[in-house]
């Protein structure tokens, strides 16, 4: 397994956590950091026994963004070529990753930390919790997916608003708004993390995996596609070793242990 300077990385129990680790910078992004999220993301999807993936930050928060200072005073840097490198890469693997990401959203979530946030796909949000749209504020515009994924999520009004007024948004707006699937205190964040990434971890990780492809083909999918498209995954499923547990459980009335295949 990779040792990395700027995040951390562990297994257990078919989880994996990915921890973003600049807590001192309130882990925001520099060059290092991204690629070495590239790299986490890709140890994921090629290792069989991770099933689920936890997404959080170290200390206070779970990421500001881009880290400013680290690019202040250095050579003139193409933007556009900074996404397509470093942070499109990221999102792009997260989407396609065939596993669920959990974002164990502790702290503030700006600007690319924001994006990093909603492009998961179950967050669980502790009440010190808030996310951020910042870009504005030094004259940039949305990137990293957020103009991708914020109006899907809270129509296209309220994502205006957060994008053009950098409007804070608490843990409990985020849940009321659909973008947090879950909010408790932060005495609690570990142990709810740990029973939902426990589900995922023993779920038909295989179907799971499908399904998240399936809805991310849906947003630009009429009905018809999709009609095809489900029935194109669920003859893979239906020749699973999952979905023979499944249904020999269910006829001898047990619990189902799913192996993910």
């Amino acid at each position: 397994m990779s040792e990395y300077k700027n995040l951390l990385y562990h297994v257990q129990d078919n989880i994996a956590t990915i921890t973003l680790n600049r807590p001192d910078v309130f882990n925001a992004f520099n060059d290092e950091l991204s690629y070495e999220l590239q790299d986490a993301l890709k140890q994921v999807k090629r290792d069989a026994e991770v099933r689920v993936v936890v997404l959080t930050g170290a200390g206070k928060a779970f990421c500001s963004g881009q880290d400013l200072k680290a690019i202040a005073g250095g050579e003139s840097r193409s933007l556009s070529d900074s996404l397509h490198k470093r942070y499109n890469p990221i999102i792009k693997a997260m989407r396609d990753l065939p596993k669920p990401i959990i974002c164990r959203l502790n702290g503030v979530a700006a600007g690319a930390g924001c994006s990093l946030a909603l492009a998961s796909d179950f967050m669980v949000a502790s009440e010190k919790a808030s996310l951020i749209e910042v870009f504005v504020n030094v004259g940039l515009v949305l990137d990293s997916g957020s103009s991708y994924f914020l109006p899907r999520v809270v129509g296209s009004q309220r994502a205006f608003e957060m994008a053009t007024m950098a409007s804070k948004i608490s843990a409990l707006e985020a849940h009321n708004l659909g973008i947090a699937n879950r909010i408790c205190s932060a005495d609690d964040l570990d142990e709810t993390i740990l029973e939902i990434a426990t589900y995922y971890a023993k779920a038909p990780t295989k179907a799971i995996g499908m399904m998240k492809k399936m809805l991310n083909k849906s947003s630009y999918s009429d009905l018809d596609t999709m009609l095809e498209y489900e029935a194109y995954c669920q003859e893979i499923a239906g020749n699973s070793s999952d979905y023979k547990e499944g249904v020999n459980a269910f006829n001898e009335k047990r619990k189902a242990n799913f192996t993910g295949n």
